[in-house]
């Protein structure tokens, strides 16, 4: 399904009804886009597994309509709690599955009205929805609005991250072999039945009790973004939600998310990021979908220490997001000590 999860089927979804399967969560990791990339971070997977199982039970009961069905321990279906009691951190994921048809890419253009032809009652709804309740450097949001526009009184972005005073939610395309940034007419159209304002809604609360949640562990919640399912005209939240791979956390200014290996490829690989931009804008201007096919470089693999180190921030980071013990792993503190040397 992705470059860090796949999911077995259970049960197909017909045109009528939802399916069953089982996301399987792997240890592998993925950086600008690229997909599996050379190396594996030990217990990824179960911490990704953990949260997400975490942030759905929140959400559910919160009245948040989810796609989760609980986590797989032993063979049984069960809560995460459950699974946490019998020692066993969990790498599967039961949930409900939808339609998820082809998206044609022809002429340079993706066929939207195509994705709808071939759905009924229930669909994948392409999009990503962004929610941003900080702003750091290099952000895409700076080169795409002022700080007027998020109601900031500054003339210019700062050299510095930036908290807004309201949560800002954006809308991306989820199925384009790049993704862009949509306004919000595109969105809607994008988004076929779906309302885009109970999307933007939706996306709001679910940021309001991550962020909460990670309040209570002293983490400061940056952004995320989440994927949803429609159903019978009920907008339900899919994939994994509020994670160190689909949000960005914090605490004392430190990251504590996938962003820490990113930025290391930034500072030690710089050649690669370069070069993946390059032919991400080359796939642009040619109307080609797989830019992967024109970046001349690849990436190299990581040390053994920064493997370790990702390894016990993304352990660490989720028995503290959590309030449990789910790893064997130093104390969060320790970790960004180390963090902070890479």
């Amino acid at each position: 399904m992705t470059s860090v999860k796949n999911f077995r089927i259970d049960d197909d979804p017909s045109p009528d009804q939802l399916g069953r399967g089982v996301f399987e969560f792997t240890d592998d990791y993925s950086v600008f886009d690229w997909g599996k990339m050379p190396d594996q971070i030990p217990d990824k997977g179960a911490s990704l597994c953990s949260m997400g199982a975490f942030n759905f039970e929140l959400l559910e009961r919160e009245g948040v309509p989810t796609h989760y069905r609980g986590v797989v321990s032993d063979g049984e279906v069960v809560d995460l709690e459950t699974a946490l009691d019998r020692g066993d951190a969990p790498t599967e994921m039961a949930i409900d599955l939808t339609m998820v048809p082809d998206l044609p890419f022809e002429g340079g253009t993706y066929d939207y009205d195509a994705y709808y032809d071939a759905v009924e009652r229930h669909y994948l709804i392409p999009l990503e929805i962004v929610f941003r309740n900080r702003v750091p450097v290099g952000s895409s949001l700076r080169g795409r609005s002022e700080p007027a526009d998020h109601g900031l009184s500054l003339s210019e972005w700062p050299d510095e991250p930036v908290d807004l005073p309201d949560p800002v939610v954006e809308f991306s395309t989820k199925y384009e072999k790049q993704d862009r940034y949509l306004d919000r007419a595109e969105a809607a159209e994008i988004a076929g039945p779906a309302d885009i304002d109970d999307l933007d809604a939706l996306a709001r609360e679910v940021n309001r009790i991550v962020t909460d949640r990670a309040a209570e562990a002293d983490l400061d919640h940056q952004d995320g973004k989440i994927e949803c399912l429609y159903y019978d005209g009920e907008i339900r939240v899919a994939d994994v939600v509020g994670t160190f791979d689909e949000n960005r956390f914090s605490r004392d200014g430190q990251q504590i998310s996938k962003e820490v290996i990113r930025q290391y490829h930034k500072r030690t690989q710089p050649e690669w990021v370069e070069a993946v931009g390059a032919a991400k804008q080359q796939a642009d201007e040619e109307g080609v979908a797989d830019w992967k096919a024109l970046c001349d470089r690849q990436p190299e693999p990581l040390d053994d220490e920064v493997i370790q180190t990702a390894r016990d921030l993304y352990c660490a980071g989720t028995n503290e997001y959590t309030g449990t013990s789910v790893f064997e792993a130093p104390d969060l503190a320790t970790v960004l000590e180390t963090v902070r040397e890479l």
